[in-house]
């Protein structure tokens, strides 16, 4: 198979990383992307870095078994926990990218004077956005809040209701997000419920969703190495460690069609 025919991997720990991928499909309609949610393990903000490595290293190993020209970690728990070590390892058989790196590049070209960041345990705990936005903008004040209801909320199907209005009223209400003029959306997940969090704010906070930054990354890589597809044929494909009904409804919401929809057991 010609290289530039290959699938573009994806990988998160539930639904979150279908705005990355659907972010990919609106960018680049002509990649073939083969999907993996790590449903069993979800969510990853509340599981240690060397689980989380884990994780990251047997579903790397399985998108490298259906030929993934370019794997991306679409979570940002495994991008700060399991990002460099999976480039150690396997970056001299596949492109990896993570979800951290192009949204510090790009909050670092807009000179904001304090940035807020919200996401995962795990995710903030790491301090990876502070240190890297710290470095790349010295002069930007970084206030970081851990979110973690959100995650098992989104993946319960609680959005647009009141009980996750009343979850993202109390934590968008902590005074350390207090007179930010940007909010990174810092776990893949949020994006689904971006509209209520700028909600909250009256629209008048930039509300930073990962994914269109991140597609448009991905499209510069391929570019860069010759690998946009140019029309092969072959069909997406979706994989879950554990199969949910939820899961699927996001998919098909997000990609207006059935989908193919697969139990991958990869731990056993």
């Amino acid at each position: 198979m010609e290289a530039w025919n290959r699938p573009v991997g994806i990988f998160d720990s539930g639904v979150g990383g279908l705005t990355v991928a659907h972010a990919i499909r609106q960018t680049l309609p002509g990649e073939r992307i083969i999907y993996f949610g790590d449903t069993a393990h979800l969510p990853y903000g509340d599981k240690s870095e060397e689980a989380i490595r884990n994780y990251s290293r047997r579903i790397t190993d399985f998108l490298i078994g259906y030929d993934a020209k370019l794997v991306m970690i679409a979570c940002n728990s495994a991008s700060a926990s399991a990002y460099e070590s999976l480039l150690e390892e396997y970056g001299d058989r596949v492109l990896i990218l993570d979800v951290i790196n192009p949204v510090v590049e790009y909050v670092s070209s807009h000179n904001y004077d304090r940035l807020g960041v919200i996401g995962t345990k795990r995710t903030i705990s790491s301090g990876t956005y502070e240190k890297k936005i710290s470095e790349a903008s010295p002069s930007t004040d970084v206030v970081s809040l851990a979110t973690p209801l959100l995650v098992p909320m989104i993946e319960e199907g609680f959005i647009f209701d009141d009980i996750s209005n009343a979850i993202i009223r109390t934590y968008l209400s902590d005074g350390r997000l207090q007179k930010i003029n940007a909010l990174i959306l810092g776990c893949t997940h949020y994006p689904i419920i971006r509209n209520q969090i700028s909600k909250f704010f009256n629209f008048d906070v930039e509300v930073i969703d990962s994914a269109r930054i991140v597609a448009a990354r991905l499209k510069e890589t391929l570019e860069k190495h010759d690998l946009v597809s140019r029309g092969g044929t072959g069909e997406d494909m979706f994989f879950v460690s554990d199969y949910t009904d939820y899961f699927e409804k996001i998919a098909r919401m997000f990609f207006e069609s059935a989908i193919n929809l697969r139990k991958a057991d990869i731990w056993s």
